[in-house]
């Protein structure tokens, strides 16, 4: 008994060190079979997470509905950080995340926007933060990692994609994802299909890269499986990934 009580304290003291603390908020997707290889079972408040899309226009704007999906359901305002205004704000709407929630800061480099990012995620309150880079540091990360841990935020980095991408860097991030179109399912009336994403987990921490098919954001922010793919054999869905 003695021994399992010192594993337990131990296994709390390591989860507080990495920032993954049961103490923490999680907003879950809906779908279990996601979900349940998050920590907490979803998407963790007051930790970083990182996402990409592709040098594809219709990639990076499916990803930025990605995340509008997720901060959707959250409580609060939301500071948008980006190096220049060119965020399509209906888009936004259509997944739930209403204009007058967001607030942009044009920072006009990404060094201003990891800047504007950490000074924003001191401040609790906020449903999240979201800043556009085309890369960034290790240290970068760490800082916004210890930022959001302190006030609780989630901090979400969206690394736009260029066509001379190169590998990303180790970072703090509790999760990576990358958001890819995929073909929407045929309804047989032209432009009616919901769109569909490749929703590619790299990188979580503590669990096992995994990507799944899934359809576009709702007017509530939440994405879904679709009757065709809900009983595909579970390794047509399995993918690698190097970390």
């Amino acid at each position: 008994m003695r021994q399992s009580v010192v594993l337990e304290h131990l296994r709390a003291r390591i989860a507080q060190i990495e920032g993954v603390g049961t103490r923490r908020a999680t907003i879950p997707f809906g779908i279990a079979d996601i979900d349940d290889r998050l920590p907490g079972g979803g998407i963790a408040t007051g930790a970083l997470h990182e996402l990409a899309g592709s040098p594809d226009l219709a990639d990076d704007a499916s990803a930025t509905v990605f995340v509008a999906g997720i901060l959707a359901r959250m409580d609060g305002p939301v500071f948008w950080c980006l190096r220049w205004r060119d965020l399509f704000a209906p888009a936004l709407h259509l997944a739930g995340l209403h204009p007058d929630r967001v607030i942009h800061v044009e920072a006009g480099s990404d060094t201003n926007v990891l800047l504007a990012m950490e000074e924003c995620l001191r401040h609790s309150g906020l449903a999240g933060v979201v800043g556009e880079v085309s890369k960034y540091t290790t240290t970068a990360s760490k800082r916004l990692q210890l930022a959001a841990e302190s006030s609780g935020v989630a901090a979400f980095v969206f690394r736009r994609a260029s066509k001379t991408e190169q590998a990303a860097e180790g970072t703090a991030a509790v999760t990576r994802w990358r958001i890819t179109a995929f073909p929407s399912e045929d309804l047989g009336i032209p432009s009616l299909g919901r769109p569909r994403w490749n929703v590619a987990l790299e990188r979580v921490r503590g669990g096992n890269p995994h990507a799944w098919i899934v359809e576009g954001c709702d007017a509530t922010g939440r994405i879904g499986l679709s009757s065709a793919l809900v009983d595909r054999p579970a390794a047509a869905d399995d993918r690698k990934f190097v970390a």
